[in-house]
C-alpha cells in the first residue's frame, strides 16, 4: 500500500469528498466494498473515474482510505 498524498492533503481531499460529490466518504467505501475486485490500486481508481465519474484526486483519496481501513481490520 503506497502514501498517495501527505495526511493533512488526504484529510483535506476526504474532508471534501460530501461537498463536491454529494455523497458521504463511508457511502463511496461501500460502493468500493461492493464493487468489481480489482486488486491494484489504479485500476481501482480508474474504475471509480470512469464509472462514478470522479475527479482523479477524490478516487486516490477513497482507495487510499478503503485500503487503509481494509487493514486495520485485518489486525482487529
Amino acid at each position: 500500500m503506497s502514501q498517495v498524498f501527505s495526511e493533512e492533503t488526504h484529510r483535506n481531499l476526504l474532508a471534501r469528498i460530501p461537498h463536491c460529490t454529494g455523497r458521504e466518504v463511508a457511502d463511496w467505501l461501500r460502493t468500493v466494498e461492493e464493487g468489481p475486485a480489482l486488486f491494484r490500486f489504479e485500476e481501482k481508481v480508474s474504475w471509480l473515474r470512469h464509472e462514478h465519474n470522479l475527479a482523479y484526486g477524490h478516487a486516490k483519496a477513497l482507495i487510499h482510505e478503503y485500503d487503509l481501513r481494509r487493514a486495520a481490520r485485518k489486525f482487529l
